[in-house]
């Protein structure tokens, strides 16, 4: 019995020997368990990330925020590849010195020499020099201001910015305006590390906000949603260096004079900033506005007659009212014509003469003052792509659009102002590119011309028709569709009531301090 005792002791301690032989290698089996924990760690070190903190990635993947330009190195482009030779009264984009990043870019886009804005306008902006400028739309002054703009944030690297503190101020009368400085910033810039947001009213605000919630470069604006964004403490203007404002006379005559001197007052004081000030005609008003916002700034005047007569071709047709649509349909159809913009009057006028043309197979878009901001960008995008053949439009679309290829302007209706003659065709031969424009001169339109041509200074000529252009159209289509327009004022209401809500509850807005331009 004893026997059996010790074997069975004897048994049991080596059972139990093993058992800590076991325990004691399992930690060495679980050694790098304690390294699992660390994921947890790394999340609590990324929340702070929502806040605006930490690293930038997960700013952009929460709040989708424009992200910077992609840049490519610039010792990746060899300049030499981008050959222009000499020319005669000609300053080419070489001369400037412009940075590797903005020249290969310019190369990119196929531009060889300067405008003549952008000749004179540069080699002072480029030294840090005020610039009150005269000159149209389709002269190259978006580009001449851009290329400053770029050219500072390259040269003068910030190592710390604030938050939805732009360096970089352009204000802007409309949206397509806005949109269209947007794009060719983007195109400038592609090359270097850049933030770029566009602020304009008709779009969601809250996605607007959620865009100026980062580090922002460049921020192109209208007058009013800068506004609201500025009372309510979400954007902050008092680190400014560059501002521009453009087509300067056209806010005055939509009454944001106002709005853009608050603006003005809200960035540092003229001594410490750049101001580059465009404007397409120069009157007391303007020049008073220019004086008080600028410092000794260098005078630009490019007049709105070269810009018709040097780089467009104008054609008037004489008709009746009944033969216009004639006229325009067979046009387009037997002159195989591909990126038309058709000009009228009236809202009414515009989305009948769209249905027209739809009804008898063109493909055709529409911009007036009834369609939703959403669904005009989405119409310009879908023409600068091809996708339509005409752009019926009123004169929401005469300035500010640059759209390549259009190879006609047609004015079915002559405008009242003749100053929105010379807008409407500068769409057409923009930056000395050639371009057709085609003026129906009816029994009612008829009248305008004479004081068309003694404001472009110059005559034009009037000729009739060809025969085969009066012909009868085709009978409209029976499934044909109808021109569709997104319903503009509930879209944009909730937007306002939205807006009235978030400032019922939210902080009273600042007075601007100190009476400084």
């Amino acid at each position: 019995m004893k026997k059996v005792i010790k074997k069975v002791a004897s048994w049991l301690s080596g059972k139990v020997r093993g058992k800590k032989k076991a325990t004691s290698v399992a930690p060495e089996e679980k050694r790098p368990m304690p390294a699992a924990k660390k994921p947890a760690l790394h999340a609590h070190r990324a929340r702070p990330a929502r806040h605006g903190k930490g690293r930038p990635g997960a700013v952009h993947r929460h709040h989708e925020k424009p992200a910077p330009v992609a840049a490519q190195p610039a010792e990746a482009w060899d300049p030499s590849r981008y050959d222009v030779p000499p020319a005669e009264g000609k300053t080419r984009f070489h001369d400037l010195h412009l940075p590797n990043e903005i020249l290969h870019a310019i190369a990119d886009l196929g531009f060889q020499y300067c405008t003549p804005v952008q000749a004179d306008v540069l080699p002072h902006a480029l030294q840090g020099r005020d610039i009150v400028g005269q000159a149209q739309t389709g002269t190259g002054k978006s580009a001449a201001f851009l290329i400053t703009i770029l050219t500072h944030l390259l040269r003068t690297p910030v190592s710390a910015q604030r938050k939805a503190t732009p360096r970089a101020l352009i204000l802007a009368p409309t949206r397509e305006l806005v949109l269209q400085i947007e794009k060719d910033a983007k195109a400038l810039s592609k090359y270097m590390h850049c933030t770029i947001v566009s602020v304009f009213g008709g779009m969601n605000y809250e996605k607007q906000k959620r865009w100026l919630d980062t580090h922002v470069d460049i921020v192109v604006a209208t007058p009013g949603r800068l506004i609201d964004f500025k009372s309510q403490r979400l954007i902050h203007l008092s680190h400014v260096e560059i501002l521009v404002i453009d087509e300067a006379d056209r806010m005055l005559d939509m009454g944001f004079i106002p709005d853009v001197r608050n603006i003005v007052y809200s960035t540092p004081h003229k001594d410490k900033r750049q101001t580059m000030f465009f404007t397409a005609t120069l009157n007391d008003d303007v020049k008073r506005l220019a004086a008080s916002w600028t410092r000794e700034p260098v005078k630009v005047e490019i007049e709105p007659e070269q810009v018709a007569v040097e780089t467009v071709d104008q054609r008037v047709y004489i008709c009746t009212t009944d033969e216009k649509f004639k006229l325009l349909y067979n046009m387009i159809v037997q002159e195989n014509l591909e990126r038309v913009i058709v000009f009228a009057n009236r809202k009414d006028q515009s989305l009948k003469l769209a249905e027209q043309l739809l009804a008898r197979g063109i493909s055709c878009g529409l911009l007036s003052g009834d369609v939703s901001q959403h669904e005009r960008v989405r119409t310009l995008e879908a023409f600068r792509e091809g996708k339509f053949r005409v752009l019926v439009a009123t004169d929401v679309a005469a300035r500010g659009l640059h759209i390549e290829g259009v190879s006609h302007v047609v004015n079915y209706n002559l405008p009242l102002d003749p100053e929105d003659y010379v807008h409407r065709i500068g769409r057409t031969g923009r930056a000395g590119a050639s371009g057709i424009s085609v003026s129906f001169a009816d029994e009612e339109d008829g009248v305008q011309v004479p004081v068309i041509e003694e404001f472009i200074g110059r005559k034009l000529s009037y000729v009739y028709p060809p025969d085969e252009w009066l012909r009868e159209p085709p009978p409209p289509s029976a499934d044909a569709g109808a021109i569709q327009i997104e319903p503009k004022r509930s879209y944009e209401r909730k937007g306002r009531q939205a807006r009235g809500r978030r400032r019922s509850g939210g902080h009273r807005p600042r007075r601007s301090g100190g009476a400084h331009a």
